[in-house]
């Protein structure tokens, strides 16, 4: 059992336009497309009016990535626009005001007691009785940043717990406006 969010938004000047949600146990790529069609009507854009599709490139889902990202390339295409993938990490990261010196570490559950770890762009799988060491002061990010906090902090690093668990579309837009 497991449930994602799916968020499309359609920001212009930093503003949203539109927004669709939904959690779902099953079916989260049947989602996509009926989500992305209601977020163009209710914005009153066509695609063609889009200066680029950016989309989460991972880690997460693989079914739910490879849905998302072969739907963004599909209206990048047609519309002639540019398709921009963004790390779940970067758009947490985007989301975080952090202290000085200290360092974004993004958890992502991947089951079975393990997860992807996000330190700085390196994404690797650890089981949760043997994450690293960090060489500083980290603060935690993703869905499964209270187990790794907990466990880090039990152990004595300097290790801060975020509020940031899911990406929210209109940072995914923001790092790839950046861009």
């Amino acid at each position: 059992y497991y449930t994602v969010r799916l968020a499309k938004r359609v920001g212009a000047d930093g503003r949203v336009l539109a927004h669709q949600a939904a959690a779902a146990r099953r079916g989260q790529p049947a989602l996509l497309a009926p989500m992305v069609q209601a977020v163009l009507a209710q914005s009153g854009l066509a695609a063609s009016g889009l200066d680029a599709v950016a989309v989460t490139v991972g880690p997460g889902s693989f079914a739910g990535l490879r849905a998302a990202i072969a739907l963004a390339q599909g209206i990048a295409l047609a519309a002639g626009r540019p398709v921009i993938g963004v790390r779940v990490a970067e758009a947490l990261a985007a989301s975080l005001a952090l202290p000085p010196r200290r360092t974004c570490w993004v958890a992502i559950d991947s089951r079975r007691g393990r997860v992807f770890l996000d330190r700085g762009g390196s994404i690797e799988p650890f089981a949760l009785t043997e994450l690293p060491r960090p060489a500083g002061p980290v603060a935690i990010a993703g869905d499964a940043a209270l187990e790794v906090v907990a466990r880090m902090a039990a152990r004595g690093d300097d290790v801060m717990l975020t509020d940031a668990r899911l990406p929210d579309a209109i940072h995914v837009a923001t790092v790839a406006a950046r861009r």
